[in-house]
């Protein structure tokens, strides 16, 4: 079979390799859709640590071809919940799973879904309808981080929320804070994703602090920032009202680092939350994508083979790109 994997910073290749065997435990799945994700471009960089070798992608789903001794029946079609925590270090003991000391991350530790088939632990797979369009099961993974975060800021109805950034997790956060009854801003420079954002439920759509604050003077009363940029995280507290709350969804290169006014933070008591992966969200999340409660078909910015999928990786996203899925079969 194929797999695009990552030998080392800077070294990404589709090859040849045998098709995975699943052990006990575990399920074979055809991989229908694998999203191509702003962290697996940090990867290819050297921005996060990996293993050496390993097949990328962590949002992907398919069908199950073997379900070994499962129970799960060959033809159902899972997404992939790609963080497996270990269940008995200190944090998963505190139910803080997402912090295990142990994690095993498909597509970064094992193989993952840039391929024609991948073993999977049947533990963390989640069953999806059959007749769910199949490039949806792709956008689980990112919903479920989304959901997280969101569950930290708690949108209140009535409140005024600014969603920082217009990519997959900014344009579902708009989604989820609309569900929550906010009036919702999207601040993002893209034109492109401006009319994305409004189509998808933003009440506002700006490019500039300057707009922003020409409609909202006082600010947010939830910031979201989900552009992974050392000067919108900056600014995200700046853009807070007076006893607002920061939300940080967006991820940053290992090492970098960014300025802020603690006097202000603490005069204005603007609380800062940093959300980290999926803790039980992937099923509701699965749930979301299944019955239409969040729209992702125009999050869908192209479909890419296998074979294109090492390019797409190496390349920064084009112009207005949501999102890339890899269709293996294609």
């Amino acid at each position: 079979m194929r797999a695009t994997q990552l030998f080392e910073t800077g070294d990404i290749r589709t090859v040849d390799v045998p098709v995975p065997t699943p052990a006990s435990g575990e399920i074979l799945i055809k991989v229908e859709a694998a999203g191509i994700c702003g962290t697996d471009r940090h990867l290819y960089r050297g921005d996060f640590p990996s293993v050496p070798g390993k097949t990328l992608g962590h949002e992907f789903s398919g069908l199950v071809v073997d379900g070994g001794d499962t129970g799960i029946a060959e033809g159902t079609r899972v997404t992939c919940d790609p963080n497996t925590w270990c269940g008995t270090c200190d944090q998963c003991q505190r139910g803080r799973v997402n912090l295990c000391s142990n994690n095993i991350a498909t597509g970064i530790h094992r193989d993952g879904g840039f391929a024609e088939f991948c073993a999977f632990p049947a533990s963390k797979a989640v069953v999806l309808p059959s007749d769910l369009d199949p490039l949806h099961g792709a956008f689980c993974e990112p919903l479920a981080c989304t959901l997280h975060g969101m569950d930290m800021g708690a949108t209140r109805p009535g409140e005024r929320v600014l969603i920082i950034g217009g990519g997959v997790i900014g344009l579902m956060a708009v989604q989820i804070a609309k569900l929550a009854g906010g009036e919702v801003m999207l601040l993002t420079r893209s034109s492109e994703k401006q009319a994305l954002g409004k189509r998808t439920g933003a009440d506002h759509a700006v490019g500039t602090e300057a707009d922003l604050r020409n409609l909202w003077p006082n600010g947010a009363d939830l910031v979201v920032e989900c552009a992974g940029v050392a000067s919108t995280v900056a600014i995200a507290p700046k853009l807070a009202r007076t006893g607002g709350r920061v939300v940080i969804l967006g991820v940053l290169p290992q090492g970098e680092q960014v300025e802020v006014e603690p006097f202000d933070l603490l005069f204005r008591e603007i609380q800062m939350h940093f959300s980290f992966l999926n803790p039980f969200t992937h099923a509701r999340a699965a749930q979301m994508v299944s019955d239409g409660t969040i729209s992702v078909d125009p999050l869908i910015s192209r479909t890419i083979s296998l074979d294109d999928a090492a390019e797409a990786i190496a390349s920064p996203p084009l112009k207005g790109e949501v999102r890339a899925i890899v269709v293996p079969s294609g």
